[in-house]
């Protein structure tokens, strides 16, 4: 059977299996059974597929067509312009986030805190784009914080990144001139609505806080005026539809204004807010 051959039956498996993307999806899978570039696939097409890529594109179709993510089965996640590590232990990004990490940049920062790291994908692109800043990672998984210093350590910004086992602000001291999160925010009953390859393959603490979802963002704020610089800025990952419980939590929290930043599709993705006091030029 050549290249081109397995992915159509492929195509084919995954579109049964009702996953979207199925031509996509059989393409990355192609591309890890032969251990190459993605770019690569399309000019080994004629070939004949070797045995042992046989197999192990047999075994990541059959666990695709459960479900399980293709991020998770290749053990990756390429996120704005880099390479992470993701296992079981940490949230599979979503290109949307990358949102929040181009919100970060708009504006030039020293210090960085990430509540809820997780794999450190936001705080890692961060500080590569921010070659001057440092940054601390929290989290209240040990296994996610080993994810995140494995991520460091690859990008080889372990001397400016620094991970702490924390429950949000819990043992933080200091000020941060940006302050991010992309938090729980799924509403307890939602997540079962969710698509198979996220409600369950994601890490459940990762996906909801319970309730109406917006438990952690009460958390959050309630330490963000101690932690956050007189000039600085706190970006939060929102929900559909969360606009305006986060405006009115941020007001109670003496944060006058909100402003948001919408993802590709144009919903709300980022809330941004601002300390007193002027931002400094870019």
């Amino acid at each position: 059977m050549t290249v081109a051959e397995a992915l159509r039956a492929a195509t084919r498996v995954l579109t049964e299996a009702g996953v979207p993307d199925a031509a996509g999806d059989a393409r990355a899978l192609m591309a890890h059974a032969l251990r190459v570039a993605r770019d690569r696939v399309t000019l080994m097409a004629p070939d004949e597929l070797p045995r042992m890529a046989a197999v192990r594109f047999d075994a990541a179709l059959n666990a695709r067509a459960a479900r399980r993510p293709v991020s998770r089965i290749v053990g990756y996640r390429d996120f704005h312009g880099h390479r992470f590590a993701i296992t079981q232990d940490v949230l599979d990004p979503r290109p949307e986030t990358e949102t929040l990490v181009d919100a970060g940049l708009e504006h030039p920062f020293d210090s960085v805190i990430d509540l809820g790291t997780g794999s450190g994908v936001i705080l890692l692109s961060l500080l590569a784009a921010a070659p001057e800043a440092r940054g601390l990672g929290t989290d209240l998984s040990h296994a996610a914080l080993d994810v995140a210093r494995t991520n460091a350590r690859a990008l080889g910004l372990e001397a400016r990144a620094d991970f702490m086992h924390a429950d949000w602000w819990s043992g933080v001291h200091g000020q941060f001139d940006l302050v991010v999160s992309n938090p729980p925010y799924i509403a307890g009953n939602e997540v079962v609505t969710l698509a198979p390859e996220v409600a369950e393959h994601d890490p459940w603490m990762a996906l909801s806080p319970g309730g109406d979802g917006m438990g952690a963002y009460k958390l959050l704020l309630s330490g963000l005026k101690t932690h956050l610089a007189p000039r600085g800025r706190a970006l939060f990952e929102i929900g559909a539809g969360q606009r305006t419980a986060l405006t009115e939590l941020a007001q109670r929290a003496g944060f006058a204004t909100v402003a948001f930043r919408p993802d590709l599709d144009g919903r709300d993705r980022v809330a941004v807010l601002t300390n007193d006091g002027a931002l400094r030029a870019k």
